[in-house]
């Protein structure tokens, strides 16, 4: 059953890694980055700034140093980030600051935590915004929550697969409706209250002596510190732009610091004015509403227009706004989460299928592993926010804490004026102690709660990164003294024979290379034992592998193809050794290149172009087989191996796969 019309169908035709039209379809302006990658931090103003606003108690004049501290931190949090997109253009954010600037152990700690926050963000922001969602529903829809949930999950999946405009472009009503009814609503309530603003200071400086008169200034900065770390989920998905500089526009850093800009700004004034309105309004918690809800309530109730009362249409807008919005969050995980995978994958942390583009260049696996992993935190948790918002907004701490020390040593390290340096060390050195210091106290107040879960979880990738790259390692290893054994052989041989004209009437042994020469000369030398004087011509098929590393669209056509005609050049040297050894053994032998995303996609094309040249052809490649079947080996090394001779034989050709034991 031919099933590539049906995939066309759902994820869209391929795209062609020539076009100059491809570009425009997968990189991103300043504006779309603030939608598509500032959802969830713009949304964290539905829970961030209640969360800290409660933890005042009753002491909530002093929320206005809550306020101004959030937006401060705002501030200095994408400051920072704004560097290392400027260090780091490529992408990989916190993962690529913590491994270049500190070591390679804390780049994995960074990313695997970035793995698990963002496996959470696209969980909680579905469970939370399904449970605004069914808020406005009869009771007796709450059974139907978890499916809603998990339905959401796979529609989101499914537009991310077809490319991130695509998913961009769904939530882009969404999150302006959310940002444009709130800006609205919250200067309303500012100008409303404008008489009430200048008592603000004098009411805080108020409280802030009666409290320290009475438990002193110990209990004020605790409280203080407390309320402050409690709102830390406010910061959540800033570092979102650093994770995927590759994915914007060029010139990059430019349009990563306008993007950035977008989000300080409207996060700041957001989260910041939806604290102000707490306090001017003097909201009070009622059960089974937020404090958004109640104090939205209380400013649009009595809004009328020629005798109609708007007030309930507005506080639908506002909440069912906020609501969307929790939902199209999640969406940024489903961006950032494969981004980081793939970047893992080119250190050999994360298995390399990770870091492979589909036809859509989209990481089409990390997409489906982010989705399958929130999906089973969905059941696992049955979809309650009290569980997942226990296990949400540590880990992005430690990788802000983490790539933020480092950006603080490249400072000092740096070799130059230390006037040149010094405001770009003290916007660094700031937020590295603000989010060490949110971090810390998030642990403490966390930890037996459930936290504990959260840093087991990080742990686990962590032991599983360092599994999957030590078989790599020994891999390569052994790879490299086959190489190395069998290139000894071309070199010591340097009589060239005569080269035999190819002739396509003969019988032709077709030979499938991979990444590794060693590999490949082993099957070549197989086949010669195994069928001697048989095969008369020797064609090696390779495919330049186009992956998240190497793949570099640019508007610029010339420039697009110069980039992708690089990516095949260590592939060529490795066809031109190969065809080498067979001139040197007086056999007739060439080779095919081709770029492609997708290996069974171009190989298909290659040996369909060979295969109507050579028509006695048989195609060969190399399996690895392991003495000791290791857990991961198989998904490690040899699932390429197995989907090529599938995929070619159900072509019609006739396909071996020769064994090398390991």
């Amino acid at each position: 059953m031919n099933i590539k019309p049906l995939r066309t169908w759902l994820l869209g035709p391929t795209l062609k890694l020539q076009s100059s039209k491809t570009p425009k379809k997968t990189l991103l302006a300043a504006f779309l980055t603030w939608i598509g990658l500032g959802a969830d931090s713009l949304s964290s103003a539905c829970y961030g700034p209640e969360s800290a606003f409660l933890a005042l108690g009753s002491h909530t004049a002093l929320a206005l140093y809550i306020a101004l501290a959030i937006a401060v931190t705002v501030f200095v949090i994408a400051g920072s980030y704004n560097q290392i997109i400027r260090l780091f253009p490529t992408g990989g954010g916190g993962y690529r600051a913590a491994t270049e600037l500190i070591g390679a152990k804390a780049g994995l700690v960074s990313g695997s935590a970035l793995i698990v926050d963002y496996v959470l963000t696209i969980a909680i922001s579905l469970a939370s915004g399904i449970d605004a969602l069914f808020s406005l529903l009869a009771l007796e829809a709450q059974a139907y929550k978890l499916i809603a949930a998990l339905g959401i999950l796979l529609v989101l999946g499914m537009l991310n697969l077809r490319g991130i405009k695509e998913s961009i472009r769904v939530v882009m009503p969404i999150f302006l409706l959310f940002f444009i009814s709130h800006a609205i609503v919250i200067v309303y309530g500012l100008v409303y209250k404008s008489t009430i603003i200048p008592t603000l200071i004098p009411q805080t400086l108020a409280e802030t002596g009666r409290l320290r008169d009475h438990f002193g200034w110990l209990f004020v900065i605790a409280l203080l510190l407390r309320a402050y770390s409690f709102g830390g989920g406010t910061y959540t998905g800033i570092e979102a732009i650093s994770n995927n500089v590759q994915r914007l526009e060029h010139p990059r850093i430019h349009t990563g610091h306008c993007a950035m800009r977008y989000i300080a700004y409207s996060l700041a004034f957001t989260a910041g004015g939806i604290i102000l309105l707490y306090l001017l309004w003097d909201v009070i918690p009622i059960p089974g509403k937020t404090l958004n809800a109640v104090v939205f309530q209380s400013m649009v109730q009595d809004w009328q227009w020629q005798g109609y009362s708007l007030g309930a249409y507005c506080l639908f807008i506002l909440m069912g706004s906020e609501a969307g919005l929790l939902i199209a969050a999640a969406n940024t995980g489903y961006i950032g989460g494969p981004s980081i995978l793939a970047t893992m994958a080119l250190d050999d942390w994360i298995p390399r299928p990770f870091r492979y583009l589909s036809a859509r260049l989209v990481t089409q696996n990390g997409i489906l592993l982010m989705g399958i992993l929130a999906g089973l935190f969905l059941c696992w948790t049955q979809g309650s926010v009290k569980i997942l918002i226990i296990l949400y907004s540590i880990n992005v701490f430690i990788t802000f804490s983490l790539s933020l020390f480092g950006l603080c040593l490249y400072w000092l390290r740096k070799k130059s004026p230390f006037r040149q340096r010094a405001a770009a060390l003290l916007i660094a050195l700031m937020g590295f102690t603000l989010s060490l210091s949110i971090l810390a106290i998030t642990l403490y107040e966390k930890f037996t709660e459930g936290g504990w879960i959260t840093i087991s979880m990080t742990l686990f990738i962590c032991v599983l990164c360092f599994y999957i790259k030590k078989l790599y390692a020994t891999f390569h290893q052994s790879m490299d003294q086959i190489s190395h054994q069998e290139m000894i052989s071309i070199k010591t041989n340097k009589d060239l024979a005569p080269i035999p004209p190819l002739e396509t009437s003969q019988s032709t042994a077709v030979f499938i290379v991979g990444e590794h020469l060693g590999l490949d000369l082993y099957t070549l030398k197989k086949v010669l034992s195994l069928f001697p004087d048989h095969y008369r011509n020797f064609i090696f098929l390779g495919i330049g592998e186009v992956n998240y590393k190497n793949y570099n669209p640019s508007c610029d056509t010339v420039n697009q193809n110069a980039d992708l005609s690089k990516i095949g050049d260590e592939l060529q040297c490795r066809l031109d050794k190969l065809v080498q050894y067979c001139h040197h053994k007086a056999i007739a032998a060439a080779s095919y290149q081709l770029n492609h995303t997708d290996a069974l996609e171009g190989l298909e094309t290659l040996a369909k172009r060979v295969h109507s040249l050579y028509k006695n052809s048989v195609f060969f490649s190399g399996k690895i087989v392991f003495k000791k079947n290791k857990l991961l080996n198989y998904w490690l090394h040899n699932h390429t191996a197995t989907l090529i001779e599938q995929h070619l034989q159900s072509k019609g050709l006739y396909v071996m796969l020769l064994p090398i034991v390991f």
